[in-house]
Parts: C-alpha cells; sequence; structure tokens
C-alpha cells in the first residue's frame, strides 16, 4: 500500500460542481477572455459599511484572539436576540453554536447526528453539499423527488415510501439553492409531522431566510407543534453580503449542540475572532441594508425570468426567494453542434461557457437532469448580456 493511497472518504465523495464552474471562469479570465459569470453563489454587493467599521474596529484593538470554542457569549446572546425578534423563537446561549460559515455548521450537524448504516433524506433538487455530507458521515443519502410546479415542494407520496427503520433524519432547505423555491408553512408542517410520526431529526438550511420576495419567511422551528427535532442552521454570509467573513450558526437541543461543539473544537476550534465582532454589528445595527439589497434581487428576479421565459421551449417557475432562476432546458438536449451531441446539462453548461462566454451551473449536479442554474446576484446589465447570449448560443444548435 502506497502512502499516497486515499482514504476511501476521498474517491466516495463528489466535488463541487459550483465551485468547478466559478473556476473555470477565473480561468477563464485569467487568459484576458471576456467571461460573463452567472454561476455565482454570493452577493456582488459588498459588505455594508457599519459592519466593515466594526471589523477593523476589532482588529484595532487587538480582538485577534481565540474566543470561546462555541462562540463569543456576545455574539450568541446577539444571536438569541435576533432569534426572538425576527422569527419568534426562544433559545440561549448554550443552544447556539457559533461555526466558520454555514457550510461547516451543515457538516458538523451531520457528523454528530448520523453514522454508518443510517439513512437520510435529501430532496432533489439539492444544494451540491448536501449528499457529500450525508456520505462523509459515513451514512447513505435518499434521494426524494420535488414538484417543480409548486416551489419545489416535497413529492410526500414518495418521502413516506422511502421511510425506513434505518432512516435517521432529513435536511430541507427553504428558501432553496439551487431553485430558489420557497415551501409553503403547509408543506413544512407535513414535513414535521412525518419526522415526529418516524422518530427523524430534520436539519434545517435556513441561509436564504432574508431572501423571500412575497410575505413573511417563516422558521421551521416556528412552525413545529410537533416536538420533533429540529437542529437549524442559519448564516450572515447571504443577508448580509458576508460570504468571506465566513460566519454562520446553529441553534437546537442543548445536547446536540454540545456534540457538534464537541467535533468542531477539534476541527477548528472557534470561528475567527474578526467575523464574530462583525457578525455582532451586523445583527444589532440597522438592518435597511437588508431590505435593500433584497429589493434589488427582486428586480434581478423579475428581469432574468422575464427573458429567460422567452426562450423557446425553456420553463421557468418564479423563485420565492434567494437569487437563483433554475430553468428547464431539456428541449435542447439531444441537438447538437458540428456534429456533437448535447446529452445533459453538463454539456450544455460546457457548450454555453464555451460559445457564449456564459457560466451556469448544470442541473445535473443538483439531482435535477435538464435544468440549469443561473445567479441573479449580478446587475441587470449583466443579466440582459448574460441571458443575450446564451439565447444566441442555442439557436445555433440543430
Amino acid at each position: 500500500m502506497s502512502a499516497l493511497d486515499f482514504s476511501d472518504r476521498v474517491t466516495r465523495v463528489k466535488p463541487s460542481f459550483t465551485l468547478e464552474m466559478t473556476s473555470r471562469a477565473a480561468d477563464l479570465r485569467s487568459k484576458g477572455i471576456d467571461v460573463i459569470n452567472l454561476s455565482v453563489g454570493e452577493p456582488d454587493f459588498n459588505t455594508p459599511e457599519h459592519i466593515i467599521q466594526a471589523g477593523k474596529e476589532a482588529m484595532d484593538k487587538g480582538f485577534t484572539k481565540y474566543t470561546a470554542g462555541p462562540g463569543m457569549i456576545e455574539l450568541r446572546q446577539a444571536i438569541c436576540k435576533k432569534l426572538s425578534v425576527e422569527n419568534g423563537l426562544t433559545f440561549t446561549p448554550d443552544q447556539v453554536l457559533v461555526s466558520n460559515g454555514e457550510k461547516q455548521s451543515l457538516y458538523t450537524a451531520c457528523q454528530a447526528l448520523f453514522d454508518k448504516g443510517d439513512e437520510v433524506i435529501v430532496f432533489s433538487p439539492y444544494w451540491v453539499s448536501f449528499p457529500e455530507f450525508v456520505r462523509l458521515a459515513d451514512a447513505e443519502p435518499i434521494i426524494v423527488s420535488t414538484d417543480p410546479n409548486n416551489q419545489f415542494e416535497p413529492n410526500f407520496n414518495e418521502l413516506v415510501s422511502k421511510i425506513n427503520s434505518k432512516t435517521k433524519g432529513m435536511i430541507i432547505n427553504s428558501p432553496s439553492n439551487p431553485t430558489g423555491g420557497v415551501w409553503s408553512s403547509g408543506a413544512i408542517d407535513k414535513i414535521l409531522e412525518i419526522s415526529k410520526k418516524n422518530n427523524l431529526i430534520v436539519i434545517s438550511d435556513e441561509c436564504y431566510e432574508k431572501l423571500v420576495f412575497n410575505g413573511q419567511y417563516i422558521s421551521a422551528e416556528k412552525l413545529n407543534n410537533y416536538n420533533t427535532e429540529v437542529v437549524t442552521c442559519m448564516s450572515l454570509s447571504k443577508t448580509y453580503a458576508m460570504t468571506g467573513w465566513r460566519v454562520g450558526y446553529t441553534v437546537g437541543n442543548k445536547n446536540i449542540i454540545r456534540a457538534m461543539s464537541k467535533l468542531q473544537g477539534q476541527a477548528t476550534s472557534c470561528a475567527n475572532s474578526i467575523g464574530q465582532k462583525a457578525a455582532i454589528a451586523a445583527l444589532t445595527g440597522d438592518q435597511k441594508c437588508v431590505e435593500s439589497m433584497r429589493n434589488k434581487y427582486k428586480e434581478r428576479r423579475d428581469l432574468m425570468i422575464r427573458l429567460l421565459k422567452e426562450i423557446q421551449g425553456a420553463k421557468c417557475m418564479i423563485p420565492g426567494g434567494a437569487f437563483y432562476a433554475f430553468p428547464d432546458f431539456s428541449y435542447y438536449l439531444g441537438k447538437n453542434y458540428n456534429g456533437e451531441k448535447i446529452n445533459d446539462s453538463f454539456k450544455l453548461c460546457d457548450y454555453i461557457l464555451d460559445v457564449a462566454r456564459v457560466v451556469s451551473v448544470p442541473g445535473d449536479g443538483f439531482g435535477a437532469p435538464g435544468h440549469i442554474r443561473f445567479s441573479y446576484a449580478v446587475s441587470k446589465d449583466t443579466i440582459r448580456e448574460g441571458v443575450d447570449r446564451v439565447v444566441k448560443a442555442l439557436s445555433e444548435l440543430n
């Protein structure tokens, strides 16, 4: 056996298609090629000034050391206040774990809760990392389909049929990446009821909670009338354009938080101190910046959806939240370009990149063949130019 024989988990886990497409865009740009990136999964806005200032002040005052493993008590208190005021939820600081981004929160939750032999329900289309988090916990992701005509809400008949004695939990994500779908309270209520009946843990990824365009967002825990075990993961990344600051958090059962904290303590010790100080300013400061960004996303959404719906053969649901459009381009599968057949969304996205110089993300990577994810976390001019290029490229297929 060679020292360079990697562990089984390295071969078992799949690469992130979203990061792969972003890397390809960066590579082309480094060569001076004019590329429009509609694959971005982060705000194009800068972090609001009062949050940046809090980070600067933290550094100036020497707040550059380790913090308590679960996060600064001041930040955990601010999170509890935010949850109370904005989400109608009551938590105490010992029920909060601050992590290096919500991605670590979700990963650590899976590590703490799932084991070999467990099965975990994941709804398709899914964020590319959900099945991999489950696999990295040595458990098995079980894919359940959703309804593309109804905000991609679960197929409940299929869900019930796939629950068995091995099923340990499920991961839900509303508003969704990649679809932008926002599940109704009724759908989430049904998820919680089914989970309680089958003694399942629900991990609720609420990263995009502030990016809902119609009505008020309601957290899954707020709808929890069944005393279902819910682990809620939230983030500052999308809400406050703080992706690079790497601050996310988990709230839930005190024992689960303690178990997650134990694992995180051995992995990364704590979230970065400067980011935590900035996070306090974000949560406790003026929230007008959030409303302003959300309004601009809504305008961009309306523009992108209108343009996508004008494309021959394309079908596209109006997303209720996040900043993604997820059109079905199955109409173009099976077509040819220079004798080469476009037989899946991977090849279609490659074709769009090669011919139109537009970066998108293939739906196959999200468990949704025929779909493509476009981000509207870019300017209106970029949206217009990008979609126009896509239209021209698609017209050359035969």
